[in-house]
């Protein structure tokens, strides 16, 4: 009697299944590395999370941050395509590895390619929330507190990605805390785990009326609302992650900025503008073409209700893939507008006295160098 021929299962071409994996969410490829071993290391690998970056970057999954400070530190990620009132949409995470901060204020600084610039009263960390990936920085020699960084505005700060060298930038105006006429600017470069100086005249401060509000990263440039000192004038400051330099832009012609709360912030595919006047409207202005001041245009006029936002530090955070725009108001509230300046909802989020922080973020398994990453 012949032996019965074992069964085998069909089996994909190993090709194929990478292919597969590459267009799969975030959420789904970290509970696939528990499979199966090879799994693991294709989905850990360098080269995976690159290509699996590059190739969801035209439809990426994006979430907004929250970090709540009361006794303790709650933090909740929220997904942006979501009903603001969904328990679904809503996960919560944990900062362990931020035990040494506990009972000092800690501030969101940035986020770019899924990793998130918190800083603390002793050092500056690196998060990527999606896979828990961290790394703790130094501050600047001429960095101080967390506390003097928010409510002076004699300070920059911002965080990118330089394309060539591969390179996580952070990075810093300042003003000298014994020469008050000083101010230094430098970036810290992750490859090169130092900060660097850059020399210069540097005749800017922060012009927003809310100065816990951080760069907007946008086409391999940080950008600020900003005053020039030495001019009297508002002006937007960009700083060339590539060409590490700082650059002006220009404000919307015939708009009145100066009597407004204004920020900078991504609207869709555009640099945008945001300012709020004393009617309660909130004028948005994009940059139609890149670097070409005269493609200014104003595309909408958000009307503040007062009955449910109170416009004190109200600001924008991001926009949906339908066009709809997330905002905060005073750090308390979380509010969703459609792509006609119509309220859709509102969250109250916090009832700590110190509010909440927020931040938009791209879910990505990137990780930091080998060398310097943590788990």
């Amino acid at each position: 009697m012949e032996e019965k021929k074992k069964k085998t299962l069909p089996s994909l071409p190993e090709e194929l299944i990478i292919q597969i994996l590459l267009r799969l969410p975030v959420k789904f490829l970290i509970r696939f590395k528990c499979v199966c071993k090879s799994w693991f290391s294709l989905i850990s690998d360098p080269h995976f999370t690159n290509s699996h970056f590059q190739l969801s970057a035209a439809t990426p999954t994006r979430r907004v941050l929250f970090i709540v400070q009361s006794q303790y530190v709650e933090t909740e990620s929220i997904d942006l395509e979501a009903s603001l009132n969904s328990d679904s949409s809503s996960t919560s995470l944990y900062l362990n590895f931020m035990f040494s901060e506990s009972g000092y204020e800690l501030e969101i600084k940035g986020s770019c390619r899924g990793f998130i610039l918190l800083h603390g009263y002793f050092n500056i960390y690196l998060w990527n929330p999606s896979t828990g990936i961290h790394k703790k920085l130094p501050l600047s020699r001429y960095g101080c507190t967390c506390s003097t960084y928010t409510y002076n505005r004699n300070y920059f700060y911002g965080f990118g990605y330089d394309h060539l060298t591969d390179d996580y930038l952070l990075v810093s105006l300042s003003q000298d805390p014994k020469l008050a006429n000083t101010k230094h600017f430098e970036f810290f470069s992750l490859r090169a785990n130092k900060w660097k100086e850059i020399e210069g005249d540097f005749p800017y401060c922060n012009a927003s009326d809310d100065p816990k509000r951080v760069g907007t990263l946008f086409n391999g440039a940080i950008y600020w609302y900003g005053f020039r000192h030495d001019l009297r004038y508002d002006v937007i400051v960009a700083f060339d992650l590539m060409e590490r330099k700082l650059l002006e832009m220009g404000l919307p012609d015939d708009a009145d900025f100066e009597t407004k709360d204004c920020d900078v912030w991504v609207f869709g595919d555009f640099l945008s503008l945001w300012a709020m006047g004393n009617d309660n409207t909130t004028e948005i202005w994009v940059m139609k073409e890149y670097k070409v001041h005269s493609s200014w245009t104003k595309i909408l006029v958000l009307s503040i209700n007062c009955n449910y936002i109170d416009t004190d530090y109200f600001s924008l955070i991001c926009s949906t893939k339908s066009g709809d725009i997330i905002g905060s108001q005073g750090g308390t509230r979380l509010v969703k507008y459609n792509d006609r300046g119509e309220l859709l909802e509102h969250l109250s989020y916090s009832y700590s006295p110190h509010g909440f922080q927020a931040a938009m973020y791209t879910e990505s398994l990137l990780s930091l160098p080998a060398d310097s990453e943590q788990a």
